[in-house]
């Protein structure tokens, strides 16, 4: 879990890849064709379906939509919680990228470009987004490690890209 653009996707894609298990992506099961998102009771079976197995990897966020299914199912929770200056240029850097090359990124979605020029609208600009919620993230994710029903879980926090690195090494070792 972490900020739009901190290397969730890339870190769970990796780790599931050398555990040998399902990877996850939270995003690509609430954005459907066009942009649609799906909607809350489709999301939640469609994250239920997948979580049901024994071994996965999962990267997102959702906390509001799927925590119960997730977080009860999972034994650890990797958090990405890097400085705002790294997620951003990852974010820009990320962005720009996917809108040059046009790079699907799930169910046919392209990021337009136009979405650069609506600057103020986070919901459209992912930039916008990443720099207005990584506070709320931080937070949230701290307050998270402190509720009793979530003390089953093993919390791993990552503060720099050096961390998740290691992590990954010491994870598939």
């Amino acid at each position: 879990m972490g900020n739009s653009g901190s290397g969730k996707t890339t870190l769970a894609g990796r780790l599931a890849a050398r555990k040998g298990c399902d990877h996850i992506e939270l995003d690509s099961l609430y954005h459907l064709e066009d942009w649609r998102q799906a909607e809350t009771g489709e999301f939640r079976a469609a994250v239920a379906a997948r979580v049901a197995g024994d071994r996965w990897v999962a990267c997102g966020n959702y906390a509001s939509k799927v925590a119960d299914l997730v977080w009860a199912r999972a034994d650890t929770m990797v958090v990405f919680d890097f400085p705002r200056r790294i997620v951003m240029w990852r974010v820009v850097r990320r962005t720009l990228r996917r809108m040059i090359r046009r790079e699907e990124l799930w169910n046919g979605n392209r990021e337009p470009i136009s979405n650069l020029f609506a600057f103020h609208d986070p919901e459209r600009n992912i930039i916008r987004w990443a720099w207005s919620m990584h506070r709320t993230y931080a937070e949230g994710f701290r307050n998270a490690r402190t509720l009793p029903h979530l003390s089953h879980l093993e919390w791993i926090v990552l503060h720099d890209p050096r961390e998740a690195d290691e992590f990954l090494a010491r994870a598939t070792e």
